[in-house]
């Protein structure tokens, strides 16, 4: 096995050794007409990493050869954080954590993150499915952000974001219909939920939400990019959080 870049790996056993060796991986893609050794989907599931099944031509167009074997694994350039160590790591801080709801766009991801890091955040929630992976666009619209902030991947944010609560955190959501966030004052330590570009923040995360903060607008396009809107909001947040302390 060759590698075509140091985030893709191809080929069965290379795929298991690295779920063996603990690799951080995104996820797996498989060819529709193959069939994966039992111990790669055991290792996969132990792992929690998601097995999509895709088009032959996609899993070659991705490993840039044929001799794939059907399958392919995207590697992510960062360790994860184990969700519960976050909690507890922005709770002692009474930090914010920025909460990415299903940002399915790479260079959005990597702006907010971006963002993020600039704006100190202590932490980003993202989760496993529908959601861009970490990738090399992401790195490179992040600037290497990517590299300074911890990220941790959850089966769900209703769950984290009440485990959150229970231990003494807030959770804001950035949505239409709420108060302005200008004239708002954050609780701390803050959980700061951003929505997909088309559906907005989830119902099922909208109702973990302490406080609902809306962006003002006055011009006749009523929505702003994600990735601009992360941005307003967490300076609002970083300038109660630890700008005019």
């Amino acid at each position: 096995m060759e590698e075509k870049n140091r985030f893709v790996i191809w080929g069965r056993n290379p795929i298991i050794e690295a779920l063996r060796a603990g690799k951080s991986i995104e996820k797996i893609l498989m060819a529709h007409d193959t069939h994966l050794p039992k111990e790669l989907i055991k290792l996969a599931e132990k792992n929690k990493i998601k097995i999509q099944k895709v088009p032959r031509k996609k899993v070659e167009e991705i490993a840039g050869t044929k001799k794939t074997q059907g399958v392919v694994a995207l590697l992510s350039p960062i360790q994860y954080w184990n969700d519960n160590d976050l909690i507890d790591e922005v709770i002692e801080k009474e930090g914010v954590l920025l909460v990415m709801d299903h940002i399915t766009d790479p260079q959005n991801v990597g702006n907010m993150i971006r963002t993020a890091e600039v704006f100190g955040v202590n932490g980003i929630v993202i989760p496993r499915e529908r959601s861009s992976p970490i990738n090399e666009v992401v790195v490179k619209a992040s600037t290497g952000a990517v590299f300074h902030i911890p990220i941790t991947k959850v089966g769900s944010l209703r769950q984290f974001l009440e485990r959150f609560k229970k231990k003494g955190g807030w959770v804001m959501a950035v949505e239409k219909g709420g108060k302005p966030i200008h004239k708002l004052s954050f609780p701390f330590p803050l959980a700061v939920v951003l929505g997909s570009e088309g559906k907005g923040v989830s119902k099922s995360v909208m109702d973990t939400a302490d406080l609902v903060a809306t962006i003002p607008m006055k011009g006749k396009v009523t929505s702003l990019n994600v990735s601009s809107a992360t941005a307003i909001a967490l300076w609002e947040v970083a300038k109660q959080h630890w700008i005019e302390r």
